[in-house]
């Protein structure tokens, strides 16, 4: 009988030792959920500060930070084209302590030029949130009143008409390069690090033209920029008499959504919990009036619908890469 009970309490500690065993990888993932987040976050803007990003960005990452009951620290690196953040988050570690917003040209950068990161493999796409309102700007004073009248000028001066963006291979100037292919123009670009320095140059007149997010708004509503033409699939809201690109026949629209995004393999309930924070952001008042001021929209993705773009995107810049002959280029 005392052999057959030392056999049964050895079974029993073994399997119990057993389930023991078969818990322990998850009580890690749980601390670290029920842990988080306990330390100051960093999300990086990889524009420089001062523009229209980093001004929504910085409404967003304050509303966020007294949800999650820490600081989110913006931290700028602006150009090779808004993939500098992109570059960081593939060597960070995947604890939600580092985030950044990776505009669209992580979907097509990749395609025209060889980069640090596996746009498909290296990235939790956590939230989407809001998307640009974009558009094309000239001096006040111009002699260039309209699109009508750019094309005309530039059929008539091949290569002399010249254009600031945030970047090559950004959405400002590949819509405008989409736009002069099918408007059957050639047109000189001039690639800046961001919105504050675009705007500087044509402000400046160094440039004939900036294609850009709405950090041009308050200089249209100054009455020193006249905006020609806006790249959504509608009219905007603040501007209803200026017409889209798509509408004047030239098949191009553009909004590059975006919101926060992670290193890859990043622990569930961590990419939950700065889901969710970020999420009610969009209640947020003042998120909505930084919205308002630049003229963007509410463009909610959850971290599945996020993901599924990101393929998507990736796929289709492809093609547009492809038919606007830069794949390869850099």
């Amino acid at each position: 009988m005392t052999q057959l009970l030392a056999t049964r309490r050895t079974v029993l500690t073994g399997a119990a030792a057993g389930l023991g065993s078969l818990a322990l990888p998850s009580l890690p993932a749980f601390a670290q959920t029920a842990a988080y987040p306990n330390r100051p976050i960093k999300y990086i803007c990889p524009w420089q500060a001062g523009g229209s990003t980093d001004a929504v960005i910085r409404a967003i990452t304050k509303s966020a930070s007294e949800i999650l009951g820490q600081p989110i620290i913006v931290e700028n690196k602006g150009g090779a084209g808004g993939t500098l953040g992109a570059i960081d988050l593939v060597s960070a570690k995947p604890d939600g302590y580092t985030l950044a917003q990776l505009p669209h040209g992580v979907f097509r950068i990749p395609h025209m030029q060889k980069v640090q990161f596996d746009t498909l493999k290296d990235f939790t796409w956590i939230a989407c949130l809001t998307g640009y309102t974009f558009g094309l700007v000239v001096p006040s004073d111009s002699p260039i009143k309209s699109i009508k009248d750019l094309v005309a000028f530039a059929k008539a001066n091949p290569e002399k008409f010249t254009y600031g963006s945030t970047g090559t291979g950004t959405s400002p100037h590949l819509a405008v390069e989409e736009f002069a292919q099918r408007a059957g123009i050639k047109l000189t670009h001039v690639p800046f690090k961001g919105n504050a320095e675009n705007m500087q140059a044509i402000l400046g007149g160094h440039i004939m033209a900036a294609s850009d997010a709405t950090g041009w708004a308050p200089h249209v509503a100054s009455g020193k920029l006249r905006l020609l033409a806006t790249y959504g699939s509608k009219r905007t809201k603040r501007w209803p008499n200026v017409p889209t690109l798509d509408e004047l026949g030239y098949q191009t629209v553009s909004d590059s959504p975006f919101g926060v995004c992670g290193p890859k393999g990043m622990d569930a309930g961590v990419t939950k919990i700065i889901h969710d924070a970020f999420k009610r952001t969009l209640d947020d008042p003042a998120v909505m009036a930084s919205f308002e001021k630049f003229d963007q929209t509410v463009i909610y993705m959850n971290t599945a619908d996020y993901t599924k773009f990101a393929r998507e995107s990736f796929a289709s810049e492809k093609a547009t890469i492809e038919r606007l002959g830069l794949a390869g280029k850099g």
